[in-house]
């Protein structure tokens, strides 16, 4: 069968569910596919999801909360959890029907855990289609794993495995994690140094934390900056941080602020080290091939990816708190045998991995 339409089901909780989207996405229209991605956060309706916006911030902000909440519900299939994910899938329910009767794909591609329990639910109204469930988290929770997903891909053998916790005969691949496509074709990093000001033989330090700007940015650039640092600092969509660093910057020109940037391969490339929570932003660090100083700031499902990425190597984790961050640095950039990263070799498997995967099912790509 010839694949002439795919859909993607994504969620606007951070931009990591986006970014992976946006990878495959790229990697089907150079094929000629047509793609189309939804938010299924807005397909909740009537401010329901800003208000799961703010109610998955706090519970982040409290990581005890989140923590339980995460290894209890999410991981144990608690029932706080299923009535939630009943929930959700509820009020996505018609929205996506219609979106699937109007482009009538033969792909439906969730890269967010309720989209799979909504692709699910419209397997069993009888739409027909295919269904390939794309997670970049090193462990699947409950959410994730419907018995009526063609395929499952992972990044990890140990993240196929925690999909088999739920469902034993699964079908898995592992593929490497697609990134997007500006970090295949990053500038140099002369290049990168020159457009930005910093100086050739200085230690730069890229200071970001997902799109919500989490943990203490703006007292880790002022900090970074006097030990001699140069800091590209990004807050994201976090407008109060954006501030901080912009007030900062006015008294300490080895720090450059950024809101949120398209510019990232840029920043990357002109970088030695990259500080950041876990998540998307290290497998485009990897890409690039920079090392990585991981902030332990996101509970649950991060704190797994944390111990993810100190196994894969070229990364080290610090406190929350403006001098371990510093320190952290410091000793990671002076010790080149842990710092020096080189670029990764597979990153630019991905792509051709994907589209094998989707002719695996049977499509003509």
């Amino acid at each position: 069968m010839k694949l002439t339409k795919a859909l993607f089901v994504s969620g606007s909780l951070g931009k990591g569910h986006d970014v992976l989207a946006e990878a495959c996405v790229a990697a089907l229209q150079a094929r000629g596919v047509k793609c189309e991605t939804i938010d299924a956060m807005h397909m909740l309706g009537s401010g329901a999801d800003a208000l799961g916006n703010w109610v998955f911030r706090r519970l982040v902000s409290v990581n005890a909360l989140y923590d339980a909440f995460h290894f209890s519900q999410l991981r144990d299939d608690g029932r706080i959890a299923r009535w939630l994910d009943r929930v959700a899938v509820g009020r996505m329910h018609p929205h996506l029907r219609k979106v699937m009767d109007e482009v009538r794909p033969e792909l439906v591609v969730p890269v967010f855990a309720t989209g799979a329990g909504v692709a699910a639910r419209l397997k069993a109204d009888g739409y027909s289609f295919k269904s390939i469930v794309a997670m970049t988290d090193s462990f699947a929770h409950r959410m994730w794993v419907h018995e009526s997903t063609d395929l499952f891909l992972v990044t990890s053998p140990a993240s196929g495995e925690s999909v088999r916790r739920y469902w034993p005969e699964a079908r898995i691949e592992v593929i490497t994690a697609p990134v997007r496509p500006g970090f295949y074709t990053a500038p140099p990093r002369t290049e990168a140094r020159e457009s930005l000001g910093i100086p050739r033989d200085a230690h730069c330090v890229l200071l970001m934390s997902g799109a919500w700007g989490l943990g203490p940015l703006d007292l880790a650039a002022k900090s970074l900056a006097e030990d001699g640092i140069w800091v590209l600092a990004v807050a994201g969509t976090n407008a109060t941080l954006e501030k901080r660093l912009r007030s900062i910057a006015f008294s300490q020109p080895h720090v450059i602020p950024f809101g949120f940037t398209d510019e990232v391969p840029k920043l990357m490339s002109a970088c030695d080290v990259v500080v950041t929570s876990s998540g998307d932003t290290c497998r485009e660090a990897r890409t690039i091939g920079r090392g990585i100083v991981l902030l332990d700031v996101v509970p649950g499902h991060g704190r797994e990816n944390l111990m993810h990425e100190l196994e894969l190597g070229g990364a080290t984790a610090c406190m929350t708190t403006a001098e371990s961050i510093r320190r952290s640095v410091r000793s990671f950039i002076d010790d080149p045998e842990r710092s020096k990263v080189p670029p990764s070799k597979e990153a630019h498997l991905a792509s051709a991995q994907f589209l094998a995967a989707v002719q695996g099912l049977g499509f003509e790509v």
